[in-house]
């Protein structure tokens, strides 16, 4: 009796005609689940309804988004929608990017539901995340500020003698700094044993992000740095305090988090940038205006300067 059930109703079922997807809501039901499938073509809802009844399990059938290939009949899609296979959407949040342009990314995504705050600065890790139509932004931001937590839990043990950071808030906000300074993954270390050197004797930091960031919250400047934006008292401008600023200016990549727990053993005070996104780098006052004219200079024949 059961095998001419099983006959009759794949006999009946079909198979889907084409690729499709196809979306099932939290809490669909199997008779909603089974017209959402046949509105997009897939099988039969009857069909679908008569796969579960008498074969379906105790499996429920889980939300999410779903490619149904061509050929597969109501028993294939049925076993999709129990496995939770569903479709991988993804999400890139590159290094160096300021939380507000993380809620911009997450906003502008319309695959996923829901309204988040934004996120708490530096407490995102940069990475590509995958995610499924119809999942709350909120639950992204979730796995974003979890990996966050893992990376940095692994790298801190692994600190060196040499930091010159003391928790958490300081290790994020200087390698934040680190992520803003240079574009050059090999001068990572070098960059945060300049900035642990100047720390070790007490000179400000004297970086051009932490001017930027009050002023825009980590979004481009678009236009070069007023000097009374570089004299501002507040609690994140390195050229008018000494010290690390209050928080982070970003949220920093694992490289440069690992650089600033063990920085680059050197005796470097200075750098200044070539142009390329790379430094020289400077021991002394006297070097440093030297490599500035240099490196200045040779910009100003490319014609990348005044």
């Amino acid at each position: 009796m059961i095998t001419m059930l099983a006959f009759l109703l794949a006999a009946c079922s079909g198979g889907a005609p084409e690729d499709t997807v196809v979306v099932i809501p939290q809490g669909a039901s199997i008779a909603r689940a089974g017209q959402i499938l046949e509105e997009a073509g897939a099988v039969s809802a009857s069909s679908f309804r008569n796969e579960a009844r008498f074969f379906g399990g105790d499996d429920p059938i889980k939300p999410g988004e779903y490619e149904i290939k061509a050929g597969m009949d109501a028993g294939d899609i049925l076993e999709l929608l129990q496995s939770g296979k569903t479709v991988q959407r993804l999400v890139m949040i590159p290094e160096g990017m300021p939380s507000i342009m993380v809620w911009d990314r997450l906003m502008a995504e319309k695959r996923l539901t829901g309204k988040v705050e934004v996120p708490a600065e530096g407490s995102i890790l940069p990475d590509t995340y995958a995610f499924t139509t119809g999942e709350s932004r909120a639950a992204v931001v979730k796995r974003m500020q979890a990996a966050m937590d893992k990376a940095f839990a692994e790298l801190w043990a692994k600190r060196s003698p040499r930091t010159a950071v003391k928790d958490r808030n300081e290790a994020i906000t200087l390698a934040s700094i680190v992520e803003k300074e240079t574009g050059v993954a090999a001068e990572r270390r070098t960059v945060a044993g300049v900035y642990t050197n100047r720390l070790a004797v007490g000179m400000r930091l004297q970086a051009d992000p932490t001017i930027i960031y009050p002023i825009t919250k980590g979004k481009p400047l678009g236009r070069r740095i007023l000097r009374s934006e570089i004299q501002a008292v507040n609690g994140y401008n390195t050229y008018s305090m000494i010290g690390l600023p209050k928080g982070p200016i970003a949220n920093p990549g694992k490289s440069s988090i690992a650089a600033v727990l063990d920085p680059e053993p050197n005796d470097y005070l200075f750098f200044v940038a070539k142009g390329d996104g790379g430094h020289i780098f400077a021991r002394t006052l006297a070097e440093h205006n030297a490599n500035v004219q240099k490196w200045y200079q040779l910009r100003r024949e490319r014609g990348e300067m005044e």
